[in-house]
């Protein structure tokens, strides 16, 4: 009856497949086959003798070791990937509770950078001090404040202006103007009473604001001052380069003049009515000035004059994401 058998192996010996045996008619003793006497003995003995006596058994060793180094080589070292992967552009598979966990965070010991704040209330001045006090019947030390109430308060609170800490106020204010507005590009304006209209910008203002103009024989608005988030700049422009634009042009030139009431006099019995605001020759004159100027330019242009004219709005079956201005 042929069976299999393991042997024990010896320290540095290789591994070796199970061996067929017969059992003997004395006592169980074992006869094997030719080749797996061989193959036993150079299982169990060790590297060192079987280098000095090479067999059939530490061929098929050797052939096995290098088969496994192949193996190892063949290899491929897996790439890193992220604990979390993305479901979709991001948003990760598991919470953030849950990547706590399988990050083991609760392992690690982190300390919060301690705040300015924080250091103040733990560096926090005593209120008080012991000073030592001269004299038998006064004890020797006696705790003084640091920092005295004052003895009188004022009776009127006077209004006082707070520190602001980094902020700067309008004036030192840094202007800035968009990409798309430059002189001479033709701007639609939104707010106002001439909104919808289209006119041309001349130049930035010291405040920030945009210094336009219709020009006011085309579509009837004069010189005046825009904000640029409530107008749309158009692809139109004009060359403006030429045009001299008035010095004083300016925020000071542009300010709303305040209307008084006139006094009442004696004799009258009614009240007089309030001061009615009239444009002024000054204004006319620069008006005109600058107009001359960019009339010529506008009648060059083919069809300019009727879109400045033209007002934009918004009707049925007009989507203002759909339009090119």
């Amino acid at each position: 009856m042929t069976s299999h058998i393991r042997f024990p192996l010896a320290p540095g010996s290789r591994i070796l497949p199970p061996f067929p045996f017969s059992e003997g008619k004395n006592g169980g003793l074992l006869q094997l086959r030719g080749w797996a006497r061989e193959s036993i003995s150079a299982a169990i003995l060790p590297n060192e003798a079987q280098s000095a006596r090479p067999t059939w058994a530490g061929r098929f060793g050797d052939a096995w070791r290098t088969m496994a180094d192949e193996k190892k080589a063949k290899r491929v070292r897996k790439r890193h990937a992220s604990r979390n992967p993305m479901l979709a552009r991001g948003i990760g598979r598991y919470s953030r509770s849950a990547m706590y966990a399988r990050k083991a965070m609760y392992k690690r010991k982190y300390k919060a950078p301690e705040t300015k704040i924080e250091k103040k209330k733990r560096e926090k001045e005593p209120a008080t001090i012991t000073k030592p006090v001269g004299g038998d019947k006064n004890g020797g030390n006696r705790v003084v404040k640091l920092r005295k109430m004052p003895r009188y308060y004022p009776t009127e609170d006077v209004p006082r202006k707070l520190l602001s800490h980094g902020k700067k106020n309008f004036a030192l204010h840094k202007r800035k103007l968009r990409t798309s507005i430059t002189p001479g590009t033709v701007l639609i304006l939104l707010t106002g009473r001439h909104r919808g209209k289209r006119v041309v910008f001349l130049k930035q203002l010291g405040s920030g604001l945009l210094l336009v103009t219709g020009p006011l024989v085309i579509n009837r608005v004069p010189l005046r001052r825009a904000h640029q988030k409530f107008v749309i700049a158009t692809s139109t422009k004009i060359d403006i380069s030429g045009v001299k634009i008035p010095k004083h042009l300016g925020d000071l030139y542009f300010k709303k003049k305040r209307l008084r009431k006139p006094k009442h006099q004696e004799g009258e019995i009614f009240d007089t009515e309030k001061e009615k605001y009239e444009v002024t020759e000054r204004r006319k004159a620069d008006q005109k000035a600058v107009d001359s100027q960019i009339l010529p330019i506008v009648k060059k242009t083919p069809q300019l004059r009727g879109y400045l004219r033209s007002t934009f709005s918004l009707s049925n079956g007009v989507y203002p994401h759909k339009l090119v201005f």
